[in-house]
């Protein structure tokens, strides 16, 4: 650690103790050695190995070994709907598939920058990535360090590192200071850091670190080694899939048992287990998911937030912690005057404001123009306060600069002389501490007074109660003659200045605490000033709530887990730690979002769940590595799109309970028939139709349905466990999967026991058999059973929409697309029967208006069942968010 090394030290390690730098030989050897200044670019998967990761789901294998068996047994049209089945999957996730991996070139861009070096003795600029440890490297203000330095002289130098300490105002540098123990980034005075730039002053340092090992570049790294975690819904289908495969490969075993036991044709069973393993598949599931989830990009965009990885948008409706950076995010990375107060308004008096706000514009080295303001920040800031409603130009005309005591970090003092109408007068402004030091009198509103000691202690007393409340304070005060060696001078006051907390974040906290979710300030900031915004926002209300980066090197996994149930800011932290942080909130089954707009937010951007970046004041590193941006900037829209992702989730639960109650009904037909030795109601190719066409379209529309904002957000979050079938999910899927088998197996016996009863014969399983070996009354049993299963499942959609409500309840022109997915399926489901090609293909036969009457009252059922569960107050299952009630 080269902060804790002395000049001499460092140049002896480097090999670089020539004043005149590096020679040119020296130069191409260390490049051969270390490497480029650049960071260097994490290995992207390619083309065929992102097709391949399309078809590594349980769910694609069943499909596929279908498939084959249908090739094996001459099913060709069988075959060839399953293989489109595949495909399709494939392209819709690939063609969705996660984010751009652009952070590291992010990053490598703003290395690309020139650099001041001494070299064979003389100074000339080269291109920054060239610089190898041991260059002597110049600073200046306006100039970007370009690589980390250990610096070897400073003059009055200030250095901006927002970017990676998250700490908005410029730190002072020195040369000569030595850190006898590893500090934080942000404390190391001796060193300046790839990235930053320079405000103020000038300097020279010794480059110690470059490309990937600078401190940049160990963010690189935390970027690229980030796992890509799954998200909660990801993992839920997961499960899913594995259970759908499971049962799908125990049904095609149960099948085998029957068909021995009941001496079947072993080939015709093949067929009917692939038609079981099929009707066990939900196929249209990812591509609904999907679709759902991409159309609700549109959605975000309209609460301003753009979406960047598809599954974040379900994600953001499971945060129960939200842990954000404080600089940029929850305040405005602006410093700006709260307040100016005159000396008698310390001494509980009088003052004069005026002369207090002139005093600090006139010992100002700041500037401001038509294109913006320059300089430094806390000077601007005081600036712009006199430009507000006083004419700078003005005062600066009455009282030109005519000499200058430059700001001195052994003095913390700055004094301007100026030449007035009466004679000169000069200005200093600094620390109030030693500016009351200095001071023998103080502007009164009617004059100059005495200050005492007792008067003193009063104002410093004020002093320190503004600076526990965050503030950054100084002084001001005047002497008349023109002199500039800062005694007895005359106390004009002080001005109380902060990076204040952006208007809107007040009311998100309190959102955020309705709704059940803990908000997190994480920053790079000294304590007292990080727990005196989170006290002003409703964050923390006691110390014992804040925790530094220097007790987080202290305290092991184990313990941290434990405090981060009470702990609400983290101080003087560094991506390191934000990084774990955000690992140990979700070891302990937090679902976390982090916010953040700098570099050293990147990091911890990704490693959360969720990930939200800044889009207009944020860096484009922040924004690569996020999931989300925010186009306002606004921390208050987390909380709209934390709403828009509640509701999603409730409608993807929705769709999936809807397809799977389906899936259940199908497999329940199936089994049924066959272990009661009757041949398939249903065909592979029947079962796949209604899967992809007449089940997806009604499962798009419940996941665009629309849902009750107010509601969403009274209610805590899902738990991480949470499974999809929990609060009456499973109870819901088996009673409609039984009802819609029950209906379709009578449709399919319909003509059988008509014929039976007709000719007086007893219905029994063998006479029922016996009737269904005629081919032609078989393809119109499974025409029945085929079409009341799909037309079924289209009336059980619009029940789904909310299970506690009559649909003659619901406002139905909220979701017209429910309404165009219940008209197209019923012509879909009509034209597998009355289209002749559509007939071949499938083998169905054509329907009279009668038997299509007598289906639809057939397909009824599960509406009927629907309005008396919902009429009698029976819950089957609790409908998460109910959809929004209009008057």
């Amino acid at each position: 650690m080269f902060s804790e090394k002395t000049v001499a030290e460092t140049r002896r390690i480097l090999k670089s103790e020539d004043a005149g730098g590096l020679s040119g030989a020296e130069v191409r050897a260390r490049q051969l050695q270390y490497g480029s200044n650049e960071l260097s670019e994490g290995r992207q998967p390619s083309l065929p190995s992102r097709i391949l990761e399309q078809f590594l789901d349980p769910l694609i294998y069943v499909l596929m070994a279908a498939g084959v068996v249908s090739v094996c047994l001459g099913e060709a049209g069988d075959a060839c709907i399953i293989a489109a089945v595949v495909l399709l999957n494939g392209t819709v996730g690939l063609i969705q598939e996660g984010r751009a991996k652009k952070a590291l070139e992010s990053l490598k861009k703003m290395t690309r920058l020139k650099a001041i070096v001494r070299r064979d003795g003389r100074i000339r600029e080269v291109d920054a990535a060239e610089l190898v440890p041991g260059d002597l490297v110049l600073l200046d203000a306006g100039r970007q360090v370009p690589a980390d330095l250990r610096l070897l002289e400073s003059e009055d130098l200030w250095v901006e590192e927002s970017a990676l300490t998250g700490e908005s105002s410029p730190v002072e540098k020195n040369a000569r200071f030595l850190a006898y123990e590893r500090l934080p980034v942000g404390d190391r005075k001796n060193m300046a850091y790839m990235s930053s730039n320079v405000t103020a002053g000038r300097g020279e340092g010794i480059v110690c670190a470059v490309g990937m090992d600078t401190e940049i570049g160990k963010i690189a790294k935390l970027i690229h080694e980030a796992p890509e975690e799954p998200t909660p819904l990801q993992k839920r289908l997961g499960e899913l899939g594995g259970y759908l495969s499971a049962l799908a490969v125990a049904l095609c075993a149960v099948l085998f048992a029957v068909a021995v036991l009941q001496e079947r044709d072993v080939g015709e069973m093949l067929i009917t287990a692939i038609s079981l393993a099929v009707a066990a598949v939900p196929e249209g599931l990812p591509a609904v998911v999907t679709i759902v989830l991409a159309l609700s990009v549109s959605r975000m965009v309209k609460v301003n937030t753009i979406v960047r990885r598809l599954p974040s948008v379900e994600t953001l409706g499971a945060v129960n912690v939200v842990c954000s950076d404080k600089t940029g995010t929850l305040t405005q990375n602006k410093m700006t005057v709260d307040r100016m107060i005159p000396a008698g308004k310390l001494l509980g008096r009088r003052g004069q404001e005026e002369a207090l706000v002139r005093a600090f514009c006139l010992c100002n080295d700041a500037g401001i123009t038509e294109e913006g303001g320059f300089g430094d920040p806390t000077e601007l800031a005081l600036l712009e306060y006199g430009n507000g409603s006083r004419s700078l130009e003005e005062w600066k005309r009455k009282f030109p600069r005519v000499a200058e005591r430059a700001f001195d970090s052994d003095r913390k003092m700055m004094t301007t002389v100026h030449e007035g109408a009466e004679g000169r007068i000069s200005f200093t402004k600094g620390a109030p501490d030693v500016i009351l030091e200095r001071c023998s009198r103080y502007l009164a509103e009617n004059g100059v007074r005495e200050l005492g000691p007792d008067q003193k202690k009063k104002i410093l007393g004020e002093v320190a109660s503004l600076s526990g409340k965050a503030f950054r304070v100084l002084g001001a005060a005047y002497r008349e003659g023109g002199r500039t060696d800062e005694e007895d001078l005359i106390f004009l006051g002080a001005a109380a200045m902060e990076d204040p907390p952006r208007p809107e974040v007040f009311h998100a906290v309190e959102l955020f605490h309705r709704a059940h979710v803990r908000t997190v300030m994480i920053t790079g900031d000294h304590s007292r000033t990080a727990f005196a915004v989170a006290r002003k926002l409703g964050i923390a209300s006691s110390e014992s709530q804040c925790m530094s980066g220097a007790e987080i090197d202290r305290t092991g996994d184990a313990e941290l887990k434990e405090r981060l149930r009470t702990v609400a800011v983290f101080s003087r932290v560094s991506p390191d730690h934000k990084v774990r942080i955000v690992r140990a909130l979700k070891s302990d089954g937090n679902i976390v979002a982090m916010t953040g707009d700098g570099v050293n937010d990147a990091p911890s951007l990704k490693a959360a769940d969720v990930g939200i970046a800044m889009g207009l004041g944020g860096t484009d590193v922040a924004r690569q590595a996020a999931d989300l941006v925010l186009t306002d900037d606004n921390f208050a829209t987390i909380e709209k799109a934390m709403e828009e992702g509640r509701g999603i989730y409730e409608n993807i639960r929705k769709a999936v309970i809807f397809l799977l109650s389906s899936n259940f009904g199908e497999i329940m037909t199936m089994f049924t028939a066959i272990v009661l030795s009757f041949p398939a109601p249903l065909k592979a190719s029947h079962i796949l139709w209604i899967n992809l066409i007449t089940d997806s379209l009604p499962a798009l529309a419940l996941g665009t349905d629309v849902n009750d904002g107010a509601a969403l957000m009274e209610e805590p979050p899902r738990r991480q466990s949470e499974s999809l079938f929990s609060r009456g999910g499973l109870a819901c899927t088996v009673f409609y999967g039984l009802l819609i088998a029950a209906i379709s197996l009578a449709a399919f016996f319909l003509i059988p026991v008509r014929s039976l009863l007709a000719a007086n014969l007893a219905v029994t399983p063998e006479n029922l058999t016996a009737v269904l070996t005629d081919p032609g009354i078989l393809a119109r049993c499974q025409t029945y059973a085929f079409t009341v299963l799909g037309l079924s499942q289209l009336f059980h959609a619009v029940g789904m929409r909310d299970v506690e409500r009559s649909v003659f309840c619901m406002n139905h022109r909220e979701n017209p697309m429910m309404l165009a997915a219940l008209g197209v399926g019923i012509f879909l489901q009509a034209a597998v029967t009355e289209f002749p090609h559509l007939v071949a293909l499938f083998q169905t036969v054509a329907l009279t208006g009668a038997e299509w009457r007598e289906l639809l009252g057939l397909s009824a059922f599960p509406m009927v069942a629907h309005e008396i569960l919902a009429l009698t107050g029976q819950k089957i299952m609790k409908s998460g968010i109910p959809i929004r009630r209009k008057n």
